[in-house]
């Protein structure tokens, strides 16, 4: 079982994406709350830095994934499928 040291002084690159969330709301919400001195603030800052990085390395990680399954065998994610959402988006404008 790990306990809140434990998850605080763990190598953030070691976490899944939700365990980084979830980490990371917990330090904004200690950020905000206050009441920390100003070396605990800056240990905090610097941890939902690290946090937020691995935060983005999933998503875009899983971002390069969608985009290769969209793009088929063949390789070519133009499928035409973007021309029609601008389409869309355009008449939503006019109307």
């Amino acid at each position: 079982m790990t306990s809140k040291t434990d998850e605080a002084t763990s190598p953030a690159d070691a976490l899944g994406y939700e365990q980084a969330r979830d980490e990371l709301i917990e330090v904004v919400r200690r950020l905000e709350t206050g009441g920390t001195t100003l070396e605990e603030s800056l240990a905090l800052w610097e941890r939902g830095e690290e946090l937020a990085k691995v935060c983005r390395r999933w998503l875009d990680g899983a971002r390069a994934r969608l985009d290769a399954a969209l793009a088929g065998p063949d390789g070519d994610a133009d499928d035409g499928a973007d021309a029609g959402a601008g389409a869309d988006a355009e008449d939503a404008e006019n109307h």
